[in-house]
């Protein structure tokens, strides 16, 4: 990747040798693999067996849960925040982990709404909810720095699953929850 990196600052006209730039292909390249490291993560080591055992048929809510990711189409920054809850069937999962898992799905090339699917289905899957919903707003660079340069503009999307999708009244306690 460092390789890639020198061609890319070539191709763009500055001088891979000078000064300020001699060491920025290597640090590009830890900072993507970084950026990126999610592809090297996999649910079963993300949740590490903390599902624990519960009586609790109330919604859990963990929301605000910041997420720092790269859109798929430009390769640049998306920043927000996940609202994440669930309403579990005898277990619970610990509470780090629903942090875990977005952060393992945001660390990969996405696009926003892919993303909050996939943190739904895995919270689904991994704890067995009577439902599972994800709200995620972020900010897009790839609007803010360049195209149309909208620097108020926000996305959110949403995915319901569950309860959340078949009972109104369920939903709009989360909404109301997450505000």
């Amino acid at each position: 990747m460092k390789e890639q990196y020198a061609k890319i600052i070539s191709a763009i006209g500055e001088d891979v040798n000078r000064p300020g730039l001699q060491d920025t292909p290597a640090r590009a390249a830890k900072a993507m693999e970084f950026l990126t490291r999610g592809y090297k993560q996999n649910v079963a080591d993300v949740i590490n067996g903390a599902l624990f055992p519960s009586d609790s048929s109330e919604m859990i809510i963990v929301k605000d849960i910041e997420l720092y990711s790269m859109c798929e189409h430009h390769m640049l920054p998306f920043i927000g925040k996940a609202h994440v809850g669930y309403i579990p069937t005898g277990k619970v999962v610990g509470l780090s982990k629903i942090a875990r898992v977005v952060d393992m799905y945001a660390r990969r090339l996405q696009i926003q709404e892919q993303l909050t699917v996939q943190i739904a289905e895995t919270i689904q899957q991994v704890t067995e909810a009577a439902g599972v919903a994800v709200i995620i707003e972020a900010k897009h660079m790839c609007m803010m720095m360049r195209g149309v340069e909208k620097q108020n503009s926000s996305m959110k999307t949403s995915a319901m699953l569950g309860c959340f999708r078949d009972n109104q009244a369920t939903r709009t306690e989360f909404l109301s929850l997450i505000k």
